[in-house]
């Protein structure tokens, strides 16, 4: 085991951690190693559930007994790019001062993972009668990506974790709820020609448009549907990303390819809002397209995909998180998306989202978590240690 004089603290490892540059779509597994090197000192085995291609890995590990569910801690490795922000310090080595932290990831979310860290030793000297579990992942900033590899692995387990806190942001807050996503990519075919004779070709660039605009439609459509004000924004809502098609303004497009999402309140369903769109453009605009050319297309791509959440205000996880959490307050809804929807809907765990940080300060240049919000976190994980020491609760 690791010499309690060499034992580091929740604010030297998020130094440790901001340090490896885990940034979205590139490799974690030098971040991996170093957590799951940490973990083996206090004789702590980690299971690794690598991508396909072995440039990324999620890490899941359990501390106390591993015959009944316990706690799940979560939370992701990677963080956004820095690219064209217009940092005051190296974004990968922390910059403190007496009040905050800063450096990519400090507050999304390696500060939360450095709390669950720190309280690594403690878990591992007394004698838990209720399991911890971590559970961090990998490509979450790009539509949740890694972790679903990770729940495919722990659906085969015999016992997974009961209820599941979510590190994301939320100023130590519980947040109940979030809405789900889902990305496509449109590549519509048609036919080219010369700009001279149009009536020779079916230019892609143009129903690319129709169907934006219907998309576009689609926004005021939602929100005549029943509205849910404990959200920001108090319905479902539509949003086409990027567009790019055609080469020379003498030619007809025969290409055009545009992404879009759709962000669904967690009480309605996906496959019910997009209904309406793939309907005009498979219904609508594609017999017209074919009409000319028999070989035009339409094609939807999924890009990313997550649930919303909706966690019951008295379920199990909002009993367990006030007992242990400084700050016994609510967070509400929010509208930005979490890995807890997936371990809620695909695993049974009940999760709630509670973590170190602002959202308003994720993925913007000087990122920045207070250390009285590091301070609480390490507060709600001595809390969680001591209590697990007992009976888990919860059946």
């Amino acid at each position: 085991m690791r010499p309690s004089s060499q034992r580091m603290n929740s604010e030297q490892l998020l130094s440790k951690l901001i340090a490896f540059d885990t940034t979205s779509t590139t490799s974690n597994l030098e971040l991996i190693d170093y957590i799951r090197n940490y973990l083996d000192d206090y004789s702590i085995k980690s299971l690794l559930i690598p991508n396909d291609d072995n440039t990324r890995a999620n890490l899941y590990a359990t501390i106390g007994p591993d015959d009944i569910g316990g706690v799940m801690l979560s939370g992701h490795t990677d963080v956004v790019p820095t690219n064209g922000q217009n940092w005051n310090s190296d974004p990968y080595q922390v910059k403190s001062d007496d009040d905050a932290f800063y450096g990519r990831g400090a507050c999304d979310m390696k500060g939360f993972i450095a709390s669950a860290l720190a309280g690594v030793p403690r878990m591992t000297s007394l004698k838990l009668k209720t399991p911890i579990h971590l559970a961090f992942s990998y490509d979450e900033e790009i539509g949740c990506v890694g972790v679903k590899k990770l729940i495919n692995a722990m659906e085969s387990f015999e016992v997974k974790p009961r209820i599941g806190l979510i590190g994301e942001p939320t100023d130590m807050k519980m947040i109940v709820g979030h809405k789900g996503k889902a990305a496509f990519k449109v590549t519509l075919t048609g036919s080219s020609c010369h700009s001279a004779y149009i009536t020779n070709g079916v230019n892609a660039v143009e129903y690319a448009a129709e169907l934006v605009s219907f998309i576009r439609k689609m926004n005021l459509k939602v929100q005549q549907q029943p509205l849910d004000n404990s959200y920001s924004v108090p319905h479902s809502t539509f949003h086409v990303g990027n567009i790019n098609g055609g080469t020379a303004l003498n030619i007809v497009p025969k290409s055009c390819q545009f992404e879009f999402e759709v962000r669904n309140l967690p009480q309605e369903q996906l496959d019910s809002l997009m209904h309406d769109v793939k309907h005009y453009a498979r219904d609508v605009l594609l017999p017209d397209m074919k009409a000319k050319y028999e070989h035009c297309d339409i094609q939807f791509e999924p890009i990313a995909s997550y649930p919303g959440l909706h966690t019951d205000i008295k379920s199990s996880v909002i009993d367990y998180t006030r007992l242990i959490n400084p700050i016994d307050e609510m967070g509400g809804n929010v509208s930005f998306g979490t890995e807890a929807g997936l371990f809620d809907q695909q695993l049974g765990i009940n999760s709630v989202v509670c973590g170190p940080g602002s959202i308003d300060q994720a993925h913007k240049p000087d990122e920045f978590v207070l250390r009285s919000q590091i301070q609480i976190c390490d507060q709600m994980i001595t809390n969680l240690v001591i209590r697990c020491t007992d009976s888990f609760p919860y059946t």
